[in-house]
């Protein structure tokens, strides 16, 4: 059964208010993520990996990519895309005020993409906007987006491909064409519509307790 990001949206708001935080949500959907990585790449450790992360709870997905990627031993660089101060979530943010914490990941934020020139990554992990998409691709996210796509890397998409509408599947321009996308608990109603840039999905359960859809499903 495919939902909409209305019915998501209530079914972790149930689940939240049933004890299972958001931020676990959060943790589960980024380990999630990275076991299908790991499952990709026998190497994962040689990997150069860069993540870009919006500032809701989709760019706090890559955050917890980014980090359990540096345990794995990767060479992880986040690219935030705005302002820490700005962060729109609480999980989100605290997962950034753990990220600064470490040393072995290396942190640009900003709107400018100039620091990334001339570096090469092996994986691209798309944390822009996943289902919290509204209205025209603003920049820096165009600007990401385009990057993203320009790139030879393997690219993974966290929920839905940023510029993807994933009620509809409609595409904005311009939208990631990932080789991945993991999507979290259901599939997506768009996502169907929308294979041809999710390259290959998987359908992870990310601990919401099935209760959380009475009376949403």
């Amino acid at each position: 059964m495919c939902i909409t990001v209305k019915q998501m949206m209530q079914i972790e708001e149930n689940g939240h208010q049933m004890g299972f935080l958001r931020k676990f949500m959060m943790e589960n959907a980024g380990a999630a993520a990275v076991k299908r990585l790991v499952e990709k790449f026998d190497d994962i450790k040689s990997k150069n990996v860069l993540v870009f992360a919006g500032l809701g709870n989709n760019g706090g997905d890559g955050l917890v990519i980014a980090r359990h990627l540096s345990g794995y031993g990767s060479n992880v660089t986040i690219f935030l895309l705005g302002e820490p101060d700005n962060i729109r979530s609480e999980e989100c943010s605290w997962n950034w005020n753990l990220l600064e914490k470490m040393k072995s990941i290396k942190l640009l934020t900003g709107g400018s993409l100039d620091d990334l020139n001339n570096l090469e990554f092996d994986i691209i992990i798309d944390g822009i906007l996943g289902t919290g998409i509204s209205g025209e691709i603003r920049e820096p996210q165009s600007s990401a987006i385009t990057f993203i796509n320009k790139s030879n890397a393997f690219k993974l998409t966290v929920d839905v491909p940023s510029g993807v509408d994933p009620d509809t599947g409609n595409k904005n321009s311009p939208h990631v064409i990932a080789d991945m996308t993991v999507t979290f608990h259901r599939m997506k109603v768009g996502m169907p519509k929308a294979k041809d840039v999710c390259g290959e999905i998987f359908v992870e359960k990310i601990g919401i307790p099935p209760e959380a859809e009475d009376g949403v499903l």
